[in-house]
């Protein structure tokens, strides 16, 4: 499991946080949170798993997120929700994401997925990972890091 932070603006790539989950089974994934603030947005990836420790980076899917889809995230990271549904409609097809909280104590606390959904042929692709304590801190962290920038604070 790897996750990274890029924070540093000498990058030449845009801030970005990865939660990878590889399984056993080949049926795992990533979700990666992406700033771009030239266009006043979060990008959140997803990819499914292709290997052992690969992710189908190639056929990712995007949803593009603003500031009232990343107050809905925090507020369940934060405990004032226990989950958030996002959809996004545009011509070219349907996204979806969820954020939810979880009872079950022998399972990550959290459960987190990506779908989308093409217009074109109704396909749908989806990402769904757990998410431990530990990821669900950090993200909190990247998230509300994102609103001051987007903010300008």
């Amino acid at each position: 499991m790897t996750t990274t932070l890029e924070t540093s603006p000498s990058v030449d790539r845009l801030p970005e946080h990865a939660i990878y989950k590889p399984n056993g089974k080949g049926s795992g994934g990533v979700i990666r949170f992406g700033l771009n603030p030239d266009k006043a947005a979060v990008f959140v990836d997803a990819a499914s798993q292709s290997g052992e420790r690969q992710f189908d980076w190639e056929n990712k899917f995007t949803m593009k997120w603003g500031l009232a889809d990343l107050g809905a995230a925090l507020a369940v990271l934060q405990g004032r929700e226990s989950q958030t549904k996002l959809f996004h409609k545009t011509e070219a097809a349907n996204s979806a994401f969820e954020l939810r909280l979880r009872d079950d104590p022998d399972r990550a606390p959290y459960l987190m997925g990506l779908s989308r959904q093409e217009s074109a042929d109704k396909s749908v692709r989806k990402v769904v990972i757990p998410v431990t304590h530990a990821e669900a801190a950090v993200l909190e962290q990247v998230l509300a890091a994102a609103v001051r920038r987007l903010v300008g604070w």
